[in-house]
């Protein structure tokens, strides 16, 4: 039986999740179950999986969130704050943490989770993206398991030698040519630049192919998500930038690809469901059923295959220039584009100028070698500044 923390169980992937540990209560049991502001949506999944902890991030709600545990009989503690993450992710109440909370406030808790030895099922891709170096020394600090559930990761990790998978040993010495990540190409997949000028928050959410939150929605549209995919990659199997391609896969059936030197290349293709990744990662190294159904090829007929356009793109270019600079300049990416697309959900900001306030940012804020957790968290305030100052003076 393993114990499961959902950090961001109200979210989707926290759904999914959920989904899976319920088809297999013999074999997993969610103890504990945190989500940002949801109260009401995480007293019902308490009463539904009653875990030993609640946790919710915003301590201006924990009064709410207790009260309605008590109302419905739990005996569930409660807690708040980031403080209470980082706990229950290094406490004795888990052996497993999902780490699917969206941005930066995730990262503390996997650090926690990672220097305590868990199994971390890394659904949040800016803790990898801000902290690469830090979250790698911990998980060799705690001796736990790094296992990725992004589908594109997962599907690499599938494909890759086990030892190249689990042991972040070098490519090359496995055989390993290219890691190729694909890309559906979002909602607005072949429109010129001049077309996107008027792209509404709803247009960009809508995703063609996944069901995701609003702000992974829109960096699936800007391509940002794959640019922060190809830093990840690059921290989770030690692949220099130039051995991580992207290729734009409209149908999203082949979820990524690895290129070996012997020209063989291994595929991993399933339905666009994270339920898929989620229960490899719950599960490894069996393999249970996750809900998915089965994939028909005949019915599918085509994979087709394109390069992204990274002109009209460009927060993919943008990504793997960070990725090059090295240092605290990923951090400065993602803080950048976490206010710039903010600010676009919110109609303060054109769909455009995401792309250019995250290139404002990476040219005014000089990259440095990673050191702590404190440096982290500064470049991350520092960035997030940056990006508000220079939106009020493109786009006042």
């Amino acid at each position: 039986m393993r114990n499961v923390a959902v950090f961001g169980a109200t979210g989707s992937i926290g759904g999914s999740t959920l989904d899976v540990i319920a088809r297999h209560p013999q074999r997993f049991r969610a103890s504990v179950l945190a989500a940002h502001r949801a109260s009401e949506a995480l007293a019902a999944l308490c009463e539904r999986f009653v875990p030993d902890l609640a946790i919710i991030a915003d301590p201006a709600l924990e009064a709410d969130l207790r009260a309605r545990l008590t109302r419905a009989g739990l005996a569930t503690r409660v807690a708040s704050g980031p403080e209470a993450l980082a706990e229950a992710a290094a406490s004795s109440l888990c052996d497993t943490v999902v780490a699917a909370i969206v941005g930066a406030a995730g990262l503390e808790s996997t650090l926690a989770a990672a220097r305590a030895g868990k199994r971390l099922l890394l659904a949040n891709k800016e803790a990898i993206v801000m902290a690469g170096p830090l979250l790698l020394a911990a998980l060799r600090e705690g001796g736990g398991e790094l296992l990725p559930v992004d589908s594109e990761h997962n599907a690499l990790f599938q494909a890759l030698p086990p030892a190249a998978a689990t042991r972040r040993e070098a490519l090359a010495a496995s055989g390993v040519r290219k890691l190729i990540l694909t890309a559906s190409g979002g909602p607005f997949r072949g429109r010129t630049r001049a077309e996107l000028a008027g792209i509404t928050p709803e247009q960009a959410v809508a995703h063609p192919n996944w069901r995701m939150g609003r702000k992974i929605s829109v960096d699936s549209a800007t391509l940002m998500n794959k640019g922060l995919e190809v830093i990840e990659a690059h921290f989770l199997f030690d692949a220099a930038p130039d051995a991580i391609d992207v290729v734009v896969h409209p149908q999203s059936i082949v979820h990524s690809l690895v290129e070996y030197a012997d020209g063989s290349v291994l595929a991993q293709l399933g339905n666009p469901d994270m339920r898929t990744a989620l229960a490899y990662g719950l599960a490894w190294p069996e393999r249970v059923d996750a809900g998915v159904p089965p994939l028909d090829l005949v019915a599918l007929a085509r994979l087709d295959f394109q390069p992204p356009d990274l002109d009209t793109f460009r927060c993919l270019a943008l990504a793997y220039a960070a990725l090059r600079r090295g240092g605290t300049a990923p951090a400065v990416l993602n803080a950048a584009n976490e206010v710039a697309v903010a600010a676009f959900l919110d109609g303060q900001l054109p769909f455009l100028a995401i792309a250019e306030i995250i290139e404002a940012c990476l040219d005014k804020i000089p990259a440095e070698p990673v050191t702590d957790l404190a440096q982290l968290i500064q470049t991350d305030l520092t960035a997030r500044a940056a990006a508000q100052r220079m939106m009020r003076r493109l786009h006042c």
